[in-house]
């Protein structure tokens, strides 16, 4: 099991603005790249306009999967926001995780969120938190 993702800090950044812009509901995406390291964000609608779960509508998923696809991009996570609670997974989020082998980002939009954006393997119920490795950018 691993115990880091490699994420490139623009996205880091694009998951807390992401958050920050929808500060009365979870917000949520998935996040994909190549050769194990996250270098693109796909934000998405909560179904379900809510403080505290989130849910990406099927026809928007299969919408999302088919972009990331077509950029040739592997799916390697997904992230919410936890708007008052600590940024850890709750007992929803545990039970529906269905992707064992991808990291799991949860943002706090708090200006007192001593770590804003943490990262989690969830596989069998089990909760591992991820080191967060900040991967250079391909930018010149």
């Amino acid at each position: 099991m691993a115990t880091s993702v490699r994420v490139r800090a623009e996205i880091l950044k694009e998951m807390l603005l992401h958050a920050r812009r929808e500060p009365e509901i979870e917000c949520c995406g998935l996040l994909a790249g190549r050769d194990g390291v996250i270098t693109a964000i796909f934000p998405a609608t909560n179904a379900l306009s809510s403080a505290t779960a989130y849910e990406i509508a099927p026809r928007e998923l299969f919408q999302l999967f088919r972009s990331l696809r077509a950029e040739g991009l592997t799916h390697l996570g997904h992230y919410h926001s936890h708007l008052s609670s600590e940024n850890v997974p709750s007992p929803r989020d545990i039970e529906q995780a269905g992707y064992p082998d991808h990291a799991y980002f949860i943002v706090s939009p708090r200006a007192d969120a001593p770590q804003p954006v943490r990262a989690f393997s969830i596989r069998d119920g089990a909760v591992v938190e991820l080191d967060i490795i900040r991967a250079a950018s391909d930018a010149p």
